[in-house]
């Protein structure tokens, strides 16, 4: 969808935030939607409800004006009534663009100062004929209630065939010129965190572009996407839940761990409800939906809880998707992180569909990433696609896993520090040196919720005391940032943190210690520190954890 700024946009009215929805709708994803932008002049402070850029067109500046809207004797009216008012649209909207114009014209950065700048009013609640005519406005230049299904469309016209004809069609350059020039200058910022922000920016635009890969998917009911970390394998997970979602299939997204559960429902949530997946979170709550008991808890260590939340809940679910209604199915299944599953989490997975031969499976995951003891797969034919691009990480910390990965990557992301190694001599503990190197991040202008500290072997004290007040409220502290987030490696997969501080601590002969030192490399998007023994540090420096 287009770019919007803000990013969490202030409307003067809803039907603002109305029209701004269907410009997301209908306008490319290059496009950029600007909203409430103010300018102030010597004369005058103005204010454009929505300024619309459009590569291979130009620049709109829309006036949305709701309610009744009516024109007597050449006065514009607006309302009914006792709050019936007199109104000058054609003017207001003309002038907050003349002056954005001369804005943006005098910043030093702007060196394309010949485009096609127009205005446009919307009327979202008035119907307007078509031999509709106003000698201060054009009728192309303005959309009634009737045309707001093809607003964008009206828009980009008008931008395209606005001005001389020798004036240059919008650049996408430029579109990003706009939104810097828009955001100011000689702002103070902190150098690390402006930094990462630049980053994260690039990491968006170059996992936006990795949604082309859902055009083929479309033609694919069951595939599987694998890719390392950082390959953007979430972003497309979730925009394939809402694709599906909007078409008005019954979708299902389900992944294992707790953390990226709670993560998967706060980007949904904010989702317009049409493009709302029917169910989002673990595959074992998904059973507790359908009926089965909530079991022990799942801080409990103990045999008999690890079979019942590895092989008897499972087994329950089978049963349980069997007698499902035709109105608790799914159309399609879209299973994050799905290295994590067990051969026996399928089949009610495969049990949950409408049409369990046919219906929609789509699976995303990186078998290098395998930190549990099972590695089970869904007992049908999937076709299988590769992404091979780090997206998410500096380039420094994707090369310090890359050995890793278990197949080939090419490294895009932005620009960073050098991973810094920090070796634990013998008696010292691993856990107060990596509290020590947590807080030189906050030192060096990091926010606590910039930081990240994990763990490969056994919790940090902080984690054991958060999670006796239960697994939702120790996520929490996740979510609220106002503190430097505790962690194992095992809980954070699919999760990330600007900074990351990674404890070694595992001992020898533990499980899967490659996998987890994978996924705690691969946690951080900027910053990384690795807290070790000697052997430990010097392996992952060169290569060969």
């Amino acid at each position: 969808m287009p770019r919007v700024l803000p990013s969490e946009p202030s409307y003067g009215h809803p039907s603002e935030e109305k029209v701004v929805d269907l410009l997301r709708e209908q306008l490319d994803d290059d496009a950029l939607v600007v909203v409430g932008q103010r300018v102030s002049t010597d004369e005058k402070e103005h204010e454009v409800d929505i300024l619309v850029a459009m590569p291979g067109a130009g620049i709109v500046a829309i006036e949305v004006k709701a309610g009744q809207i009516a024109v007597e004797d050449g006065q514009w009216w607006q309302g009914s009534g006792s709050a019936r008012r007199r109104i000058d649209p054609v003017t207001q909207v003309r002038d907050a663009l003349y002056a954005l114009r001369g804005y943006v014209m005098q910043d030093p950065r702007w060196t394309v100062p010949y485009q096609r700048w127009t205005h446009m009013l919307v009327f979202p609640h008035t119907a307007l004929d078509e031999d509709f005519a106003m000698p201060d406005i054009r009728r192309n230049r303005v959309v009634g209630r009737d045309e707001l299904d093809r607003i964008g469309t009206l828009a980009f016209r008008l931008a395209r065939d606005s001005g001389p004809s020798d004036r240059p069609l919008l650049a996408r350059s430029t579109v990003g010129l706009l939104a810097e020039v828009l955001g100011g200058r000689g702002l103070p910022q902190r150098d690390v965190v402006a930094r990462a922000a630049e980053n994260a920016d690039i990491a968006d635009a170059l996992t936006r572009e990795q949604s082309v890969l859902l055009r083929a998917v479309d033609a694919l009911p069951r595939v599987e996407i694998r890719g390392g970390a950082g390959s953007g394998k979430t972003y497309l997970a979730l925009e394939q839940a809402r694709r599906l979602s909007r078409q008005g299939l019954r979708v299902a997204l389900i992944c294992y761990s707790h953390g990226l559960a709670g993560y998967l429902r706060r980007v949904t949530s904010g989702w317009r409800r049409r493009e709302q997946p029917a169910y989002v979170g673990e595959f074992h709550a998904l059973g507790v939906e359908w009926g089965a008991p909530v079991g022990p808890d799942e801080r409990e260590r103990s045999a008999s809880a690890a079979r019942y939340w590895e092989e008897d809940l499972p087994r329950l679910m089978e049963e349980l998707a069997d007698g499902l209604p035709d109105g608790k199915r799914f159309d399609a299944v879209i299973v994050d992180e799905a290295q994590d599953f067990a051969d026996s989490w399928w089949r009610p997975v495969l049990g949950a569909l409408r049409d369990r031969e046919a219906g929609r499976l789509m699976i995303v995951g990186d078998a290098g990433q395998s930190v549990f003891q099972r590695a089970g797969r869904p007992p049908v034919d999937l076709v299988p696609l590769v992404l091979d691009h780090n997206l998410r990480n500096t380039r420094q910390i994707a090369g310090a896993f890359l050995p890793l990965v278990g197949q080939r990557m090419e490294l895009r992301g932005g620009i960073g520090p050098e991973v810094r190694f920090v070796e634990v001599g013998v008696g010292e503990d691993p856990i107060g040196i990596g509290d020590d190197e947590a807080m030189r991040l906050l030192d060096q202008g990091w926010e606590p919720r910039d930081v990240a500290l994990l763990t490969t072997g056994s919790r940090h004290p902080m984690q054991v005391e958060l999670q006796q007040d239960g697994n939702d409220a120790y996520w929490e502290t996740f979510w609220s940032g106002e503190d430097i987030f505790y962690g194992h490696v095992l809980g954070f997969k699919g999760l990330e943190r600007r900074a990351v501080v990674l404890v070694c601590n595992h001992h020898e002969g533990m499980d899967r210690v490659r996998e987890r030192i994978y996924v705690g490399l691969s946690r951080a998007t900027d910053v990384l520190v690795v807290v070790g023994d000697e052997q430990t540090v010097s392996a992952i420096d060169e290569g060969r954890p």
